[in-house]
């Protein structure tokens, strides 16, 4: 993988950390602001707001510049303004600076995939976007704890500024190491907006979109209520919470390493095999919950399962996409942030209800058997069209511009 990839996924690394952070800062930013924790907890829901229209919006921006500018554009975008977070003193400033970091953050992870895939060889795809997201993994299992302690040492605002600097070498390596190109709309027979939206339509990529959003949503349904199962279910202590929390981020790691292995050369055992899995391991953990080492073990296996599928998926998704090179990324970044955001409103409602500190398991065990239906129900489809009808959702081989013969 070109040393290049690396430094872009330590700003997906600073980008994750700041999107989940704040669920360890809520209180201090509370106090320090004075306003209810309630209304810093809107940051969070800012953020994600964010992402789902920044995806698109800002990948349809970017096509208007060659990618190393995009990347510069957003990437700078994203550091200035955790600087202006971590110096305002006012709340409504520190709310609108979340919109725009997480504008700034969809930009750049959208472009960043194209980008990621256009610098290696079709057959290494996988792998590249498999780099790229583990970024995001290491934040859960470094970027949140490390901004936590900063938070808990110096104050909140020393994790808005360890965000803007870790963000710095990647500026850097953007400036020396991506090439300048030339803008999207400007290469010599690249579709226009319209056509990359026409090509977006392929049911196909419609179906792929559909389960990164349903994995995804059950990912983060559990991730966001972890530390009410391991207290009050599993029994271990609120000083276990964080080291959970890393346990969920460790497998999450190894599950994108294992992607990054394996979406180029096994797309379809992988996926197979882990969305079979998936509902089950939820469905296992939820009942065994109240067992430390069976839980501690689960939370691990599902956090490398979970990644593993939804880093496939996304792979899928940009090779699903060949009529959209700028503005695949975007949507499949837009349909993991809407799983991200639906998932945990679904576990919330479920504990809302009374359903008990179990049911965001349930919840996703549920998200992810309706993943796996659709995308039998899709593969169905596909062997009863005909042969020039809809293609499958799940290919093993496709053809390249060139005639090539690449797995997707």
């Amino acid at each position: 993988m070109p040393f290049v990839l690396h430094l872009l996924q330590l700003a997906v690394f600073a980008q994750g950390t700041s999107e989940f952070m704040l669920s360890g800062l809520l209180p201090d930013i509370a106090r320090d602001l004075r306003v209810p924790v309630s209304a810093a907890g809107a940051l969070t829901s800012a953020f994600a707001v964010g992402m789902v229209l920044g995806a698109p919006l800002m990948a349809i921006l970017g096509r208007r510049w060659p990618r190393r500018r995009a990347l510069l554009v957003f990437l700078v975008t994203f550091l200035l303004v955790h600087v202006v977070g971590a110096l305002t003193t006012r709340y409504d400033v520190l709310l609108a600076t979340r919109f725009v970091a997480a504008l700034a953050n969809a930009g750049f992870l959208a472009v960043a995939l194209t980008t990621a895939a256009a610098m290696v060889a079709p057959s290494a795809r996988g792998r590249a976007t498999a780099v790229l997201l583990g970024g995001t993994t290491l934040a859960c299992v470094v970027g949140v704890p490390a901004g936590a302690l900063l938070g808990e040492l110096w104050g909140w605002r020393a994790a808005f500024w360890a965000v803007a600097l870790v963000s710095l070498p990647a500026v850097l390596a953007i400036l020396r190491s991506v090439p300048h190109g030339r803008p999207a709309r400007a290469a010599g027979g690249g579709p226009g907006v319209r056509g990359e939206l026409g090509a977006l339509r392929s049911p196909r990529l419609v179906v792929i979109l559909l389960l990164g959003a349903l994995v995804n949503g059950a990912t983060f349904c559990t991730f966001t209520y972890l530390a009410p199962l391991v207290t009050g279910v599993t029994g271990v202590g609120t000083g276990w919470v964080p080291a959970v929390l890393a346990l969920f981020g460790l497998g999450s790691f190894a599950g994108v390493s294992a992607a990054g292995r394996l979406a180029d050369s096994r797309p379809v055992p992988l996926l197979v095999a882990g969305g079979a899995a998936l509902p089950l391991g939820w469905t296992v953990l939820a009942l065994t919950a109240g067992n430390p080492v069976a839980a501690l073990l689960l939370v691990l296996v599902q956090g490398a399962l979970s990644f593993a599928v939804g880093a496939t998926l996304v792979a899928q998704a940009l090779a699903a996409a060949p009529g959209a090179p700028t503005l695949g990324g975007g949507f499949a970044t837009a349909a993991l942030n809407v799983g991200a955001a639906i998932g945990p409103w679904c576990g919330g409602a479920a504990l809302t209800a009374g359903l008990g500190p179990r049911s965001p398991l349930w919840v996703s065990a549920v998200l992810t058997a309706l993943a796996l239906v659709l995308a039998a129900a899709a593969r169905a489809a596909r062997h009863r069209a005909p042969r020039d009808g809809v293609p499958g959702v799940l290919r093993t081989s496709q053809k390249t511009s060139d005639g090539n013969v690449e797995n997707p």
